[in-house]
């Protein structure tokens, strides 16, 4: 499997990930794990920084995959199979429309922002 075909099936997975957070049968502890995965994919700051030269992108390339098959041990099959076939209407355009997924990353950047001021 080359590195696209990866990628493409870490996005699909993350969308399992996501609706099986709000799926009822999913046990406490997936969901946990869920949400601690899908805010690391889709967060902008990461473990080591993607500026530094390997280094930057082992945390994607061996973190996010560890976590989202730990999540995925995690979820009972029937729940996931049910999970994985609602996932595949879901982001059909390649993006969430719902903005106020941004929100938690907005707030942590403001309070960045001000720490920074407040210490200049």
């Amino acid at each position: 499997m080359n590195i696209k075909e990866r990628a493409r099936q870490l996005i699909k997975e993350i969308k399992v990930l996501y609706v099986a957070l709000k799926h009822p049968q999913t046990p406490w502890y997936a969901k946990a794990l869920a949400a601690l995965t899908i805010g690391y994919a889709l967060s902008p700051i990461d473990l080591i920084p993607d500026f530094i030269p390997i280094l930057g992108y082992l945390d994607d390339i061996i973190i996010l995959p560890i976590m989202i098959a730990l999540t995925i041990k995690l979820i009972p099959k029937e729940v996931f199979e049910q999970c994985k076939a609602e996932s595949e209407t879901l982001w059909t355009e390649g993006k969430t429309k719902k903005w106020y997924y941004a929100i938690p990353i907005v707030i942590i950047w403001i309070a960045v922002a001000i720490l920074i001021i407040k210490l200049i």
